[in-house]
């Protein structure tokens, strides 16, 4: 297990603004999840004070919190130059509203109540321009080295089967299609991505579920 002073410089890193606390948790253990570190603030001055002590991939702001509110924080943030990523959350759905956010700084705006899913593949595009590294598990994608590194040590594999486990961790939670997986071996073969999958399937330890008429993904 990788320590966590090293994990909280690896994985993506997002500020939660979110004064619900049943929502604030289920949105950091749902981030968690899916290989993010995140910092929790209750209200807007909390965020503010985080900020700028610590260094942050993406916001995530709810609009409608006790002493600074979302919108404003953010503004405050663009006028002090910092330009991470941000996206807000709320329950107004009124063009003046989302107009406001927008003009605040933000990069998205999606409206509550939202679907998880639909939440994790929003802040996966913001970010992925931004990534230079990938957790996958025990498994760490070094995206400018294209290195694979499993419990923090190197991993060996023939080019073909690196190729294909990169492929599955970038699109990780999405599949990656027949066709991508196919043109990394230059071949229309679908039954030759059918056995490689399966021989790396033997050489480390990883589950890749075939997605009928789509794909492969990691599960």
């Amino acid at each position: 297990m990788i320590h966590r002073l090293l994990l909280e410089c690896i994985l993506n890193k997002i500020l939660l603004l979110e004064d619900d606390f049943i929502l604030a948790k289920t949105i950091k253990k749902l981030l968690e999840k899916n290989s993010f570190y995140v910092d929790w603030a209750r209200n807007g001055e909390e965020a503010l004070e985080l900020s700028f002590s610590c260094s942050y991939d993406l916001y995530l702001f709810d609009i409608n919190v006790p002493l600074i509110n979302g919108d404003d924080l953010l503004l405050d943030l663009r006028n002090a130059n910092d330009k991470t990523p941000a996206i807000l959350l709320s329950a107004l759905i009124d063009i003046e509203s989302m107009t406001k956010g927008f003009v605040s700084g933000a990069d998205d705006y999606i409206k509550k109540p939202f679907n998880v899913e639909e939440l994790i593949l929003r802040i996966n595009v913001k970010l992925k321009k931004l990534q230079t590294t990938i957790i996958y598990k025990d498994y760490i994608l070094e995206v400018d080295k294209n290195e694979i590194l499993y419990q923090n040590k190197p991993l060996y594999l023939s080019l073909m089967h690196k190729n294909i486990l990169i492929t599955l961790i970038k699109n990780y939670p999405n599949p990656s299609s027949k066709d991508e997986l196919m043109a990394l071996s230059e071949t229309d073969n679908d039954l030759s991505i059918r056995v490689n999958i399966s021989k790396l399937k033997q050489k480390i330890d990883i589950n890749i579920i075939n997605i009928r008429g789509v794909g492969y993904k990691l599960a």
